[in-house]
């Protein structure tokens, strides 16, 4: 495994599948597998992109993992370092949870949660919590607030943010707590625009 070799690549989107994209950095194309978060929210075909990778080297092959942000690409190798799990499963669990949301399933000991991952058992569910616990940075977990903000989440995803930069960004809000969703949004976006 030599996960840094390429840390990141950049590029335009030259085709995508259900977990992978061609990213064009020129004169050379590179397939990189990516968990579905990251296919809905990067781009279409044409559009320019950012990928924080992981590159998995095997006997018999060399295989990229790319995420839209950091956070991403150190929580799927840090999955790969619990006993069983394979970067196919790791890609799998990423496509489900956020950071954040895998961290808060993983601090409240939910295997539950992660029944919806194709793969993943009550055992293997279980040695994730266990593995996990203590390993996540916990500032990752999605706040209550932004938790039932689903709609304003989605609605920034929808724009082009990803997941963590949406929930950061309404994390950020400073309020009573009466601001409508359209409300929620458009601070976040000033939040995120800097202004």
């Amino acid at each position: 495994m030599v996960s840094s070799l390429i840390s990141s690549v950049s590029g335009v989107i030259e085709g995508v599948g259900p977990d992978w994209a061609d990213v064009s950095l020129g004169t050379i194309t590179l397939r990189v597998n990516v968990p579905g978060t990251t296919i809905d929210s990067m781009g279409t075909v044409g559009d320019q992109v950012r990928l924080h990778t992981s590159l998995q080297v095997r006997e018999d092959s060399l295989t990229l993992f790319g995420f839209l942000t950091q956070e991403e690409r150190l929580t799927f190798d840090t999955l790969l370092g619990i006993s069983g799990i394979g970067p196919r499963l790791a890609l799998a669990v990423l496509s489900r949870f956020t950071p954040g949301s895998l961290a808060a399933a993983v601090d409240a000991g939910d295997t539950k949660a992660f029944s919806a991952v194709p793969g993943v058992g009550n055992r293997t569910a279980s040695r994730i919590i266990l593995e996990l616990k203590g390993k996540l940075d916990l500032d990752w977990r999605d706040t209550p607030a932004v938790s039932g903000d689903t709609d304003a989440v989605d609605a920034l995803v929808a724009l082009g943010y990803s997941d963590p930069e949406a929930r950061s960004a309404l994390s950020s809000i400073t309020g009573d707590g009466s601001q409508t969703t359209e409300d929620k949004i458009r601070l976040a976006l000033s939040a995120l625009a800097g202004t």
